[in-house]
């Protein structure tokens, strides 16, 4: 067994332990899906801030570097934007809506603002889009494995499984938020440590530049080759962020909003700040590594043949501690709209906490199994963090966004938005090259605010405003 091999195993053990430990003072639903709205701005802001930092923002920027250039930035770039939108608007509006009808998920809000068909719906493409969202972190997990040990991607998508699912099973957002505090510090420590060096062992940024085959393109930040590339990000991933299910959960955590503000605000800084870091990693690979033919390889082969074995350590276990952070972000979102938005609402509208609480642990339990399996079957990060972005932006942006700021907004809206956004964004999908203007995330959107400006405006203007 290689140093770095093991040292990623001690480290995956001691972050499991540690999250079974904290789960030890979850004793109710409400610890389970809100920490008992007691987290301070440091542990709010470092929670969501731990669940974007994950495959997209490391693996899946540094593979889009080592193709594009410079303008992966907008992977990292998009979140960053969205983070503070949501810090500043969205976020503070739903924290005091939630802490004054103890609201405990999004879906909370959709049924209260429209009806439950709309939480229903919302709840059950949620579940689609969180599944391939999973995948996505545990593909890049198991890469780091794959070029660290040569360990075969099932093996590495279960060890990474394995782990998120028991600590987060364990204590939900409490377990969650403490333990993302010690994978924050071995993330951004990592990154930090490994650029310097990295950049110094290829020739600087001048070696960059005369790598064998860098296009033209290479340092133009406004670039995009279509879909999933460059500028377009935005598109893709900033509404997404902004309502985020996991990141709005992990908002009503919150003690404040005060908290919520501060805390998710320096999240979106750092976020940004960070950005640089895995673009400029992925495009130094080019200098000595102008053949790997998998996006999902390039950081980790990176990190592992650039750096001391030590520091190559630190760096890997940073990656994979990113991956295992967002993992059970993505596990929050699933267990808490399962066993709340699904389960009590449709199922068993009387059930006690406990039975709410165990639901929640049984859905991280099942989803964590599904996504592995998904984690095998997709080709990369990308493919499958795309999926969960332009579903949320074609299906929950509008909805939540025009509850906020439309009074007289309706459930009809609502569904209208879900129905025509939805559907336009499969019908680009399936019936384009998806280059482009045809990206289908743009279409998807255009497509849920044309549905929702369509009802609005053939509504009656004299029924009675909704109720909020």
């Amino acid at each position: 067994m290689n140093t770095q091999l093991l040292l990623l195993i001690l480290y995956t053990a001691g972050i499991t332990a540690f999250g079974l430990w904290i789960g030890r003072w979850v004793r109710g639903a409400d610890d389970f899906f809100v920490a008992g709205r007691k987290l301070t701005w440091l542990l709010v802001g470092g929670t969501v801030l731990a669940a974007n930092l994950g495959a997209g923002t490391t693996v899946g920027a540094a593979g889009l570097a080592y193709r594009d250039g410079i303008s992966a930035w907008w992977w990292n770039g998009a979140v960053g934007v969205g983070t503070l939108l949501l810090a500043l608007w969205v976020g503070p509006r739903l924290w005091t809506i939630a802490s004054a009808k103890h609201h405990l998920t999004l879906g909370d809000f959709l049924e209260d603002r429209y009806n439950g068909i709309i939480r229903g719906v919302v709840a059950s493409l949620l579940l689609v889009g969180t599944l391939a969202i999973l995948a996505g972190q545990l593909i890049a997990g198991a890469s780091v494995l794959e070029v660290v040990a040569g360990l075969p991607r099932w093996q590495g998508v279960a060890i990474g499984g394995v782990a998120m699912t028991i600590y987060f099973t364990a204590g939900g957002l409490l377990s969650s938020a403490w333990v993302n505090v010690v994978q924050l510090v071995v993330l951004i420590g990592g990154f930090a440590v490994a650029l310097p060096m990295v950049l110094s062992n290829v020739g600087g940024v001048a070696a960059i530049g005369a790598a064998p085959e860098v296009p033209a393109t290479y340092w133009d930040p406004l670039y995009s080759a279509g879909a999933r590339s460059g500028w377009t990000m935005l598109i893709m991933l900033m509404p997404g962020i902004i309502v985020s299910p996991g990141l709005v959960g992990k908002a009503y955590g919150a003690e404040s909003v005060r908290a919520l503000k501060i805390g998710i605000g320096a999240a979106a800084v750092v976020q940004l700040a960070f950005s640089f870091l895995p673009v400029l990693l992925g495009m130094s690979a080019r200098v000595n590594y102008p053949g790997i033919e998998s996006q999902n390889l390039v950081l980790p082969t990176v990190l592992l043949h650039e750096l001391p074995t030590l520091v190559g350590a630190l760096a890997l276990s940073a990656v994979f501690s990113a991956e295992v952070s967002t993992c059970d972000a993505i596990l929050f979102m699933l267990s808490t709209s399962s066993s709340r938005d699904l389960y009590q609402r449709f199922v068993n509208p009387s059930a006690t906490s406990a039975q709410i609480l165990a639901v929640a642990r049984l859905a991280a339990l099942f989803g964590g199994v599904i996504g592995m399996f998904l984690a095998i079957q997709l080709a990369t990060v990308i493919d499958a963090l795309s999926i969960f972005y332009s579903l949320m932006g074609a299906s929950l942006f509008v909805p939540v966004v025009g509850a906020l700021l439309v009074p007289r907004a309706t459930a009809r809206d609502a569904m209208a938005a879900i129905v025509l956004g939805v559907g336009t964004l499969l019908a680009v999908y399936f019936g384009t090259t998806g280059r482009g203007w045809w990206d289908p995330s743009l279409w998807g959107l255009i497509g849920s605010v044309a549905g929702f400006a369509g009802s609005r405006l053939t509504s009656s203007r004299t029924g009675p405003p909704a109720t909020s």
